[in-house]
């Protein structure tokens, strides 16, 4: 992790951030790593994920309280795993600020797929992180809200939609290796990354008309909600994107992507 203090503009993330067994991957627990790694260390992270949806707007804990473990059915060991990062209250006032009408949840913990990620990209837990809601599943309302948060790219935030670039669980597939996927994942991953690189973002917001296997890869759209917010925040520099992880686990895309 790099130790140089925040000079200039932060990138905007969007990730895929696999269920708790990630932790156990060969090879992702690795790539995000090297991603945190490269960044320009931030003063704060403010994350939106994908399993945090309440209206209007919520910010979560500002201090630092227990994790939210929103899986089922899994070992005992994912339930013990611990991510004491500081709060963040003056992000969460910057949010207010930005965001007219966003409401406080002061006992709301980081959830699986906020910790999960940082537990790999942070591991000393060091970085003050603040989790807010998906207010809507709408796209272009969350592109909006993205661009309403912006400025806080410029004071040293990491702005991180954290979500899975395709997530049917009814094709979740263990037995599959890093570049085996069902078609429908392969063609919508295809189709996400080309549109990314033009730029496409009104393609990308009608999403589920506009791509191949659009309701397979997102029979909910709860995960593909993030990349709005992260679009959204760095607008004006999506000539920038990058994709910065690719490839599939267990069939999904975890294509993962940077902004600026």
């Amino acid at each position: 992790m790099s130790d140089t203090q925040t000079t200039s503009r932060m990138p905007a993330l969007y990730l895929s951030h696999g269920a708790p067994p990630l932790a156990d991957d060969p090879l992702w627990p690795g790539q995000l790593a090297a991603w945190a790694a490269d960044l320009p260390r931030p003063e704060a992270v403010l994350m939106v994920s994908a399993h945090w949806e309440d209206a209007p707007l919520a910010i979560g804990a500002t201090r630092t309280v227990p994790l939210v473990y929103d899986f089922w059915g899994f070992d005992q060991r994912y339930y013990q795993v611990r991510y004491r990062a500081p709060g963040a209250p003056g992000l969460a006032a910057r949010v207010r600020a930005l965001v007219k009408g966003a409401q406080d949840v002061p006992d709301r913990g980081l959830d699986h797929g906020a910790y999960v990620p940082l537990v790999e990209m942070y591991p000393d837990a060091d970085v003050p992180v603040l989790q807010i809601s998906l207010p809507t599943l709408d796209p272009a309302g969350l592109y909006e809200i993205g661009r309403k948060l912006a400025p806080l790219r410029d004071e040293g935030v990491l702005i991180i939609g954290s979500g899975f670039f395709t997530h049917n669980l009814r094709g979740l597939d263990p037995g599959l290796g890093v570049d085996q996927a069902p078609g429908w994942s392969k063609e919508f991953d295809a189709w996400g990354a080309e549109a990314l690189a033009a730029h496409d973002v009104d393609g990308l917001i009608d999403f589920l008309h506009k791509s191949p296997a659009g309701r397979l890869a997102h029979p909910r759209t709860e995960h593909f909600a993030p990349l709005f917010v992260t679009l959204g925040a760095a607008a004006d520099e999506l000539d920038t994107q990058r994709s910065t992880i690719d490839g599939f686990w267990m069939g999904l895309s975890k294509r993962s992507l940077q902004v600026g």
